[in-house]
């Protein structure tokens, strides 16, 4: 299965039609998609990589190989239980926590992630869009967002099959952009019973996953998707993956507009449905709604 690109390049212009109804499809269908041309700094993205892939080597990767997890995998260790990862995590708002990541990666940090919020305040902006919402609909839903960065190697494993480089699961929030290794692979997403492989990064994607919460706005039209990560024998694979959440106290429930009505009489619809069965049904399922408001 081909898993679906956006080019955020045409979403102005004659070609906007078209890309906001491929994006609609891959958010609805698959919950997962590739983007290019998404504005975030080429230059930037390949410095993240390259001093993250440093730090590791310098600081990260014989501590991990010196863990109980890497000594006795197979042993004592369940691999039910646990992840072959190394990562650190870096907040950066409400509250960051910029000071306690590795100092060579501050600087740099602190810009992509900026970019990265942008990007995904614009997606926001283009999923509202959509669903038929105003446009601010998402981003002020998500009131005060929590925005993180989990920068993570799954260091090349020996015994892949005894472990899993990160076990299954759907993220609990909104809007993830990743940024991962152009070399190993390893990411699978869940479609229709299978398991995709999400291939290394082709040029200067970004691979776009959606939330928990994003299903639960849409009413269920756009879906979080269950996903792993696998061990490599032949390689580590980097994962820079920057969370665009909901904030704390967000409050969060599906968009009104797209919930149906309640609760009404069969005969009340009926007798509206007499003089509207022409007309388009979305409107007339919006009225019944209003009906019903107190």
């Amino acid at each position: 299965m081909e898993i679906p690109v956006i080019n955020l390049g045409e979403i102005e212009g004659e070609r906007k039609s078209k890309t906001m109804s491929l994006l609609h499809e891959a958010c609805e269908k698959w919950g997962f998609f590739w983007l290019e041309n998404h504005g975030i700094d080429e230059g930037l993205m390949d410095k993240i990589k390259g001093l993250v892939n440093q730090h590791y080597e310098e600081s990260m990767k014989e501590s991990f190989y010196s863990s109980d997890l890497a000594k006795e995998l197979g042993c004592n260790i369940k691999a039910s239980d646990v992840d072959w990862e190394s990562s650190f995590f870096y907040h950066h708002q409400p509250d960051s926590n910029i000071n306690d990541i590795p100092e060579l990666l501050c600087e740099v940090m602190q810009e992509y992630v900026a970019q990265s919020i942008k990007l995904a305040e614009r997606l926001a902006g283009l999923l509202s869009e959509n669903l038929g919402l105003e446009k601010d609909y998402m981003k002020k839903a998500f009131s005060e967002p929590f925005v993180g960065t989990k920068v993570a190697k799954y260091p090349e494993c020996s015994q892949p099959e005894l472990v899993m480089g990160l076990r299954g699961h759907t993220d609990a929030g909104g809007i993830i952009l990743l940024l991962q290794d152009d070399k190993v692979p390893g990411l699978e997403f869940l479609k229709d019973g299978e398991w995709v492989p999400v291939p290394p990064t082709k040029g200067y994607r970004i691979f776009v996953n959606l939330g928990d919460q994003v299903e639960v706005m849409s009413n269920g039209i756009y879906k979080s998707v269950q996903h792993h990560v696998l061990a490599d024998r032949n390689g580590s694979r980097l994962s820079i993956v920057t969370f665009y959440n909901p904030g704390a106290n967000a409050i969060i429930s599906p968009a009104p507009k797209l919930v149906y009505p309640g609760c009404y009489r069969f005969q009340d619809y009926l007798n509206y449905y007499s003089t509207t069965k022409f007309s388009d049904k979305l409107a007339r399922f919006q009225t019944i709604k209003e009906m019903l408001v107190p």
